[in-house]
């Protein structure tokens, strides 16, 4: 078997933007909802049997506590928080396992669904609906794996390190170098995505990376700046490095079997 997990909050943000407006006769925006509980049906009638959606029910997260800069939801659309109970809801009457998020976040549910269903051995592949990078680190080998619905375009193992130039495993600490501007931490000054890369490609994480940058034996622009950079805001690298960790941790669920669709009266 095949589970899909989806990115509830990614897909709410693309159907709010690419959709007209629609309201209900309570005068609430409901476009967003409509189009996410089509697509994931249109999932389910092209064929996923094992379907769940993760959202982020608030925002904010544990990580907020660990940086005062992280997103938070100043700045989104009221029209699109208020989807969020409502998608939730709406999925949920359609018999979709739904997982809100409250302390962690909607990523990391996926990434916690992604290591309990691979553990099962009838599960052939574990597909991650979303294009958001932080995933990337849960990508193993051919059988979890990646895929942009939008795009249609399925990133496996392989295909992160051509993408990122590093393994699944070294994405938390590639983004804790080179930063994450949506998440809101900026990464250590000068070390772009080829020299992150570069390094990690050798050493894999942090605190592998030698204090001298003539140890490293890697070519790469600025090395003795890099070096200097990182042994000075090491720590600070570190911390990145957990707000980019996902929690693959979470109990969501104990059985595969409780992702399958069953239907749903009243739904098509």
């Amino acid at each position: 078997m095949d589970v899909y997990l989806v990115d509830g909050t990614y897909e709410l943000f693309r159907h709010y933007y690419a959709l007209p407006s629609a309201r209900d006769s309570e005068g609430r925006e409901i476009a967003a909802v409509r189009g996410v509980l089509a697509s994931v049906l249109g999932m389910i009638k092209g064929g996923a049997t094992h379907v769940a959606v993760a959202t982020d029910h608030v925002i904010e997260s544990f990580r907020n506590r660990l940086w005062p800069g992280y997103k938070t939801s100043e700045g989104v659309e009221p029209d699109l928080l208020a989807q969020f109970p409502l998608l939730e809801e709406t999925l949920s009457s359609a018999g979709i396992v739904v997982w809100p998020m409250v302390e962690f976040e909607a990523d990391d549910a996926l990434a916690a669904g992604a290591a309990i269903a691979a553990r099962d051995e009838r599960v052939e592949h574990v597909i991650i609906c979303t294009p958001d990078k932080d995933l990337a680190q849960c990508v193993r080998g051919t059988r979890i794996v990646q895929l942009n619905r939008r795009t249609r375009v399925t990133v496996d193992e392989a295909g992160v390190v051509k993408k990122f130039g590093v393994l699944p495993t070294s994405i938390p600490d590639y983004l804790a170098l080179v930063g994450d501007a949506a998440d809101g931490y900026s990464g250590l000054k000068g070390w772009g995505a080829k020299s992150s890369a570069a390094v990690l490609a050798k050493f894999v994480h942090l605190e592998s990376i030698p204090a001298d940058y003539r140890e490293w034996q890697v070519k790469v622009a600025n090395a003795s700046s890099l070096g200097n950079v990182l042994c000075l805001e090491r720590e600070r690298a570190f911390l990145f490095r957990t707000l980019a960790t996902l929690r693959a941790d979470i109990p969501l669920f104990e059985d595969v079997d409780q992702l399958r669709w069953s239907g749903s009266s009243g739904t098509d």
